[in-house]
């Protein structure tokens, strides 16, 4: 396992008003526990890795600033009872923090999509955290902030993308080394889409009786992979 880059902290400033946001909008949940639910997404600008199988590149730079009660506001009024907060990788920006508790205090289904190289200790506990664990293949695998694995909980569901039987491997280990079956939170593998082929890494987990949950992006197979806003 190569040794992990100086983490990047959280910062939560309790008085930012405002987030850098590349678009919302309105579609269905592709994957985690909650895919197929109709759910709204806010894309925030900006992330400071360059996974190889990066699928929102087109979110590391531009956006508009804008306020926090405007953001709340437009994703209430798109309808869906629940909403991601996506990226990039929104923790970087502080405003992301009373973001999420507005969403919180409207009401909403609140879900967190991050990369894993940021502690998510400051999150608020009722947000749903979808946390990836880098695999080799991204190759970014030494910018896991390992911490994440205390900071989770019940709520929260654990990713690994799956981009070659090495990275299977890897994720088997870390599993192991780790006693992430002991964790209160759910273990999720997919595929890295176009790489290895589902079926693939579906009949590696029955070989192995491996207890986690096998899921495809689905949004990618009903979409072209390329279209934006879904």
């Amino acid at each position: 396992m190569p040794l992990a880059r100086p983490h990047i902290e959280p910062r939560r400033v309790p008085t930012a008003d405002s987030v850098v946001v590349k678009e919302i909008y309105l579609s269905v949940q592709g994957e985690s526990s909650h895919a197929g639910l109709l759910c709204s997404f806010v894309r925030l600008t900006g992330c400071h890795l360059r996974c190889g199988y990066c699928d929102s590149e087109f979110a590391f730079h531009g956006g508009q600033r804008r306020k926090i009660s405007e953001v709340v506001d437009e994703v209430k009024a798109l309808g869906a009872p629940r909403v991601e907060v996506t990226g990039g990788e929104p923790l970087l920006q502080p405003g992301v923090y009373p973001l999420m508790e507005q969403l919180l205090a409207s009401g909403l289904t609140v879900l967190l999509e991050t990369s894993g190289a940021i502690d998510v200790r400051l999150v608020p506990p009722a947000v749903h955290k979808i946390v990836d664990m880098k695999t080799p293949s991204s190759g970014e695998s030494d910018r896991n902030d390992y911490r994440n694995l205390e900071s989770m909980n019940a709520n929260d569901e654990l990713k690994f993308v799956i981009g070659s039987r090495e990275d299977y491997e890897w994720s088997k280990r870390l599993i192991t080394e780790h006693r992430l079956l002991d964790k209160p939170y759910e273990l999720l593998f997919s595929t890295v889409y176009g790489k290895i082929t589902t079926k693939d890494l579906a009949e590696w987990v029955i070989a192995d009786r491996l207890p986690v949950r096998f899921q495809l992006q689905m949004h990618k197979y009903i979409w072209d992979p390329n279209e934006r806003g879904v």
